[in-house]
Order: structure tokens, then sequence, then C-alpha cells
């Protein structure tokens, strides 16, 4: 008879093989059954947490082409601001230059104006006095001649001194 220790530790070809066998099978009926399955489902579940991956891909290279846009957008926003800017600031300068020449042309204008009228008053002043002289010289005359004087005899001497006021006051 055998030992404990002879039984635990015997091999048995046979049985070996049969066990190989067995293990053979059953690695092909768990590949059948068991693996493709699993390995079907788990591509399946692969597939479903890919896609939402995918989609936020998609997502963020759509919304990168949007930031994009936003800023070329921006830039041509800023770009046009600064023209209207630009060209608001020239009519500003063009019509403040146009208002400071049509101010110096009305100023002018007044001054020339004024100037006329200067001058206007200066000669009627000048012709007041000469009439205001003539007739005191006149007055003058006839105290001293103590003689009147005739209209004619009035103008000549009149005229002969306002000559005489014009020469001294030249």
């Amino acid at each position: 008879m055998k030992t404990g220790y002879e039984l635990l530790v015997s091999l048995d070809w046979q049985t070996i093989i049969i066990q190989l066998i067995n293990l053979g099978i059953q690695i092909l009926l768990f590949k059948k059954f068991l693996y493709k399955p699993v390995m079907k489902i788990l591509r399946k579940r692969q597939g479903l947490v890919d896609q939402p991956l995918k989609e936020a891909e998609a997502a963020k290279q759509e919304a990168l082409s949007m930031k994009q846009e936003y800023e070329a957008n921006l830039s041509k926003a800023n770009e046009e601001a600064d023209r209207i800017v630009k060209e608001a600031s020239a009519a500003a300068s063009q019509k403040s230059e146009r208002i400071v020449s049509d101010a110096q042309e009305e100023a002018a204008a007044l001054k020339a104006q004024a100037q006329l009228d200067i001058a206007a008053q200066q000669k009627r002043a000048i012709n007041d006095a000469k009439d205001e002289i003539g007739s005191m010289a006149v007055d003058i005359a006839s105290k001293v001649i103590g003689r009147e004087i005739n209209e004619q005899d009035q103008a000549d001497l009149v005229d002969e001194f306002i000559q005489n006021v014009g020469d001294e006051s030249a």
C-alpha cells in the first residue's frame, strides 16, 4: 500500500492528460461563450465612452474656431472703431479750422467796416468842424470888417480858411 506522502506527490500521467484536455475544452468554451461576448460588450462600452470624448473634442475644436472667429471680429471691430475715431477727429479738426477761419474772416470784415465807419465819422466831423469854423470865421470877419459879407464872399473866405487849416494840419 502506498503511504500518504506518496499519494500526495505521485504523478499520474493519464490524469494529467485528461485534465489538460479538460482545461483546453474549458478555455475554448470560455473563449466562445464568455470571452467574445464580454469583449463585444467592452468594445460597445468603449464606443459609448469614446463617443462623448469625440463629441467633446469636436465641441472643443468648434469652440476654438468660434474663439478665433470672435477674436478676428473683435480685431476688425477695434480697427473699425479706430478708423471712425480718426475720421471723427479729422472732421472735428477740419470743422474747427473752418470755424476759426470763418471767425477770422468775420472779424476782419467787422474791422474793415469799423475802419470805414471811423473814416466816415472822421470825415463828417472834419466837415462839420470846417462848416462851424467857416461860419465863425465869417462872423469874426464881418465884425472885423464891419460890414456884411454876401454869400459868395463868405464861401470864398471859408474855402480859403479851410485850405489854410488843411495845409497846416498836413
